[in-house]
This record gives structure tokens, sequence and C-alpha cells, in this order.
């Protein structure tokens, strides 16, 4: 299901919900990072498939010179299909936008990937390739065997990767996915922090689709009816233009992953929790450590955001098998915190 004409998705500061939260960027997204484009291609075929991809591409990204990026992951529960994690974590750097997709779709978005890069002119002596794809199950309301993400939606959501506001919800790669007994999907939000002395930017751009009890300000909001399977995942991605390493980027990770415990995550068997994190800078000089502190509360504010972000925009969807996911109603994350 699709928003109503004339229905406009609630962030979670219209809504009240971050009072004393820290200062977003201009846009409130991970966009707000220089160089980085978000882009989705959204599969709708009610009711049996509800799915899509998203991509999201820094700028220069590509096997090339100049074309890698540090980076740093973190798995909080590695049940889950993340294509090019381990080179990643060997060499702690990308070369690749990073895909995020459906469970039964990730291999083929992977392969997709690697034909985006295939066809690049400045990648025309490239023999290794590492793609960076990572997904959620959103089998509960979409036709997941049927596998309906091909390589040209993979293309679509690479092509319209743009700056600038990112859609939030039902969208791309969150289209189907459920998260904390609601209706979710793909949400973002970002922080402005001094580390050094310097003023820098951190993004988060997740893909919500996990279990557990929402908290609202500690508040819990449980679902009225029956809720989706308390299980699944969530992926986040995390970029800055903070001067860190390899190291640093996995300890940032880290606390992303953290994050999800601030709205009620359970990080339960079934639960395939990552983060990654990246910086736009080219081999960069890192902060000392004992200035990481402003950037780890960023990190763990703007996650929590972004998922408060992604089940504020999301509607109610009607699925496979008649199963539907509900929206939480805005009016009850505004009484948690209470307001009206």
């Amino acid at each position: 299901m699709s928003p109503a004409a004339g229905e406009r998705p609630a962030r979670a500061r219209d809504l009240g919900l971050l009072a004393d939260a820290g200062t977003p960027g201009p846009l409130g997204a991970i966009t707000d990072v220089p160089g980085v484009a978000v882009g989705h291609r959204t599969l709708r075929e009610p009711p049996n498939v509800h799915t899509g991809v998203t991509a999201l591409v820094p700028a220069g990204i590509g096997p090339v010179p100049g074309g890698r990026r540090p980076a740093g992951l973190f798995a909080g529960n590695g049940y889950g299909k993340l294509i090019g994690a381990t080179q990643v974590a060997e060499l702690g750097e990308i070369e690749s936008p990073v895909v995020l997709t459906s469970t039964l779709s990730a291999f083929r978005a992977a392969d997709a990937v690697v034909g985006w890069m295939l066809d690049r002119s400045d990648c025309a002596d490239v023999l290794s390739f590492n793609p960076f794809v990572g997904e959620c199950n959103d089998g509960h309301l979409s036709d997941i065997r049927r596998r309906p993400v091909h390589q040209e939606h993979v293309r679509d959501a690479l092509a319209a990767a743009r700056g600038g506001p990112v859609e939030e919800g039902c969208v791309g790669a969150g289209t189907g996915t459920c998260a904390l007994g609601f209706k979710a999907g793909v949400g973002t939000a970002s922080r402005l922090a001094r580390v050094d002395g310097e003023q820098v930017t951190l993004g988060v751009l997740v893909q919500a689709n996990f279990g557990g009890t929402l908290r609202v300000g500690g508040v819990p909001v449980r679902p009225e009816a029956e809720p989706p399977p308390d299980d699944g995942s969530c992926m986040i991605v995390v970029a800055t233009d903070a001067p860190l390493d390899a190291r640093q980027l996995t300890r940032l990770a880290r606390r992303a992953v953290f994050g999800l415990a601030r709205v009620g995550a359970s990080y339960g068997h079934g639960s395939g929790d990552y983060a990654l994190a990246f910086t736009v800078r080219e081999s960069p000089r890192p902060v000392p450590d004992r200035h990481l502190d402003p950037l780890f509360v960023a990190a763990l504010e703007a996650v929590e955001e972004s998922v408060l972000n992604a089940l504020g925009a999301a509607v109610t969807t009607t699925g496979r098998l008649g199963r539907v996911a509900r929206a939480v109603p805005h009016a009850r994350l505004r009484a948690a915190v209470g307001g009206s």
C-alpha cells in the first residue's frame, strides 16, 4: 500500500520525539555528508511483492586509484548474508557502492554491482572487485522466493542516486520490512559534531527489520494488533567526513549497532545486525582517539532517529497471504513523550 494522497510522512523531530537530541545537518539525512548520494528502486505488486533496492554511492567510489574509502564493519549478530564483508574487515576500505535489498536477492544484486563496475570505462583493466551488498528478510510481506529483484533494478537504484532529501519508509530496500512490531522501512538522520576542533558531519541510513519492543524516550509502545514475527535484521550505514582510520571507523560502527538498543532492539538469534562505517576523506590523518566521543554520541543518536524516521514514514501494508503490517500511529509516538 502506498501513502494516501496528501499524506505526509512524519519525522521524529516533527513529532517532538527528540527534544534533547544533538544538532542535525541541513537535511537530517546521510546525504548531509559531502559526496554521499542515495537512490531507491521500489518493486510493488500487491499483494505478493513488496521489496526493492537502496543504493548508497560515495562520490568517486570504485576499484581505481583514489576510489577506495577507509571503512570499518561491526556485526552485532551475524545472522545475515553480508556480501563483501571479509575484505572490508581485512583491508579496512570499501571500493563499491553500498547496496541493500532482500535476502534471497542479495546474490543477484552483488552480480549486478559487478556488472556496473565492468561497464565503467575507468575500470577496463580491473580484474578483481569487492561488491558490498547487505540484506534484510522481507519474506513476511513479500514473496521472497520469487526473487523479484533483477539486475536492471539494481542499476536503476544506482542511476537514481542523488544528494538532497532521502525518501523514507516503504521505499527501496525498506518496502517490505517490519521492525519492533510495526511496519518499518528505510530511515535516515544526521548530526553535526566538533572533533578535535573541527566541525564534521555524521550521517546514518538504516534498513530496519528487527525485533524487540519499540521504546520512545524509554517508554514502551506495543502493537495493538498481532505484530509481525519478532525477528529479522537491521543494516546500518554510517558515513562521515571526519578524518578517521579503519580501526576508528570499526569503533564507530560498533556504537551504531549499540544505538539500536535505544529503540528497544532485542538482538535476537535470527537477527543480522550489521553496521558499516566509512569516511569520505581520502587517506585521512586520523584524529586522536580521545577526541572520538562526540562522534560516538552522534552515531547513537542518529541511529535512534533513523529508526524512528523509518517507523514514522511507513504506512500500513497488506502483503502475501493476507498478512498485514500496521504502521505505528503518530499519536501513540507523541503520547510516549507526553505530547498530544
